[in-house]
């Protein structure tokens, strides 16, 4: 009589491999998921999220416009209709602050984007050719030689005071960040193999490029949109305060903030509202961005 051993049943999909007594791993999760998931991005996100949401809603939140004038001027928070109080004017200070995040939201949202573009393209074009590299790299300093203040106040100078200015100033400013970190990553990522073995495969340079060194050099771009951010929030706050920014009546951070100065001993809670928001805004920015940062590089 001949003893048959029976034929295990096959392991299910994905546990193959797992040792016997051990669940199968868990397939590992993308690295900005895991990183907006740790308690740091978390609370970024909740705080960024906060921000957004009150100057998305401002038209609903708000129970003025933010140019209204009444006659309660420097009424204290608790005001029958203006719960944050009002300004010199008579204007209630929680529609300027919804508005003015509004407005700040809207100049971030175009600035900063394209400042990035701009700042890849360049890199791109430092990539092609040495030639092209060197023009790149010395129009870089030529940005970086003229401190944010001096920026500021020449090309206000050239286009007058409004949102075009804050714009062009936040793009400028970003252009040599962005730039100069992808030409590092594109140089690094050239040397790997990898791109050595599809060279050698026949791949086309540009192919390469595309396909093989941006998406492993394009990383660090993530963490420095979430410090450009932060960076512009501080630049349009600053060219608002100084004036030269945004135009009144309309409401932005700064501008508001700039108008308290006079009556801080007078009326604090009117600094109040700006501060805190910026303060908020720019922790849960930088919140993200460490979160990033750490969880990218392991």
């Amino acid at each position: 009589m001949t003893l048959t051993t029976p034929t295990p049943a096959p392991a299910p999909a994905g546990s193959a491999s797992a040792p016997p007594g051990r669940p199968p791993a868990r397939k590992p999760r993308h690295p900005y998921r895991a990183a907006l998931g740790t308690a740091r991005g978390r609370t970024g996100l909740v705080l960024v999220g906060l921000v957004v949401a009150a100057g998305l809603l401002a038209p609903l939140l708000a129970g003025h416009g933010p140019t209204d004038q009444s006659a309660l001027s420097l009424a204290g928070p608790g005001t029958p209709g203006h719960p944050l109080g009002t300004d010199d004017l008579g204007r209630d200070l929680l529609a300027r602050l919804l508005y003015g995040i509004r407005a700040d939201l809207g100049i971030i949202a175009v600035a900063v984007p394209l400042g990035a573009a701009l700042g890849c393209l360049a890199a791109l074009l430092a990539a092609v050719h040495p030639a092209a590299d060197t023009l790149v790299q010395r129009a870089f300093d030529l940005v970086l030689a003229f401190p944010g203040l001096i920026l500021a106040l020449a090309v206000t100078a050239v286009l007058g005071p409004g949102p075009l200015p804050v714009i062009l100033v936040i793009a400028l400013a970003e252009i040599p960040a962005f730039g100069r970190l992808l030409r590092t990553g594109i140089l690094v990522q050239r040397e790997r193999e990898y791109v050595t073995a599809a060279r050698v495969g026949g791949t086309a340079p540009g192919r390469i490029l595309t396909r093989h060194i941006l998406p492993n050099a394009a990383d660090p771009l993530v963490v420095q949109i979430a410090v450009s951010l932060t960076v512009a929030v501080f630049i349009e706050g600053a060219m608002s305060f100084l004036g030269v920014g945004v135009r009144p009546p309309q409401p932005t951070l700064g501008a508001v903030l700039s108008q308290s100065m006079p009556y801080l001993a007078q009326a604090p809670h009117f600094a109040a509202g700006p501060l805190i928001t910026v303060t908020v805004l720019v922790l849960g920015l930088s919140l993200i961005a460490e979160a990033l940062n750490r969880e990218t590089r392991r």
